[in-house]
């Protein structure tokens, strides 16, 4: 999961580091902390390549989480589409 908080940081939040909890994950995905207020779509690249190195538990929970803040989630007023590519 540190590995992959480091890549999400790099490459999506810019200014701010995410340490890889989820509670904070989730809260990144409502926006404000580098990700855009109106929504965004998270393109995964190799996700299958981070599912085995996450684990698949774990990959599910990010998967659950990031879903729950697209269309037809809990929190799908956030608007992130995710796309695994």
């Amino acid at each position: 999961m540190d590995e992959f908080a480091k890549h999400f940081s790099q490459r999506v939040l810019r200014e701010h580091r995410w340490r890889g909890n989820l509670d904070a994950f989730n809260d990144i995905l409502r926006g404000g902390f580098g990700t855009p207020d109106e929504g965004f779509v998270l393109v995964w690249r190799d996700h299958l390549t981070s599912r085995e190195h996450l684990g698949a538990a774990s990959f599910d929970v990010l998967i659950k989480i990031i879903r729950d803040h697209g269309a037809g989630g809990h929190e799908g007023e956030d608007g992130v589409e995710l796309v695994l590519a």
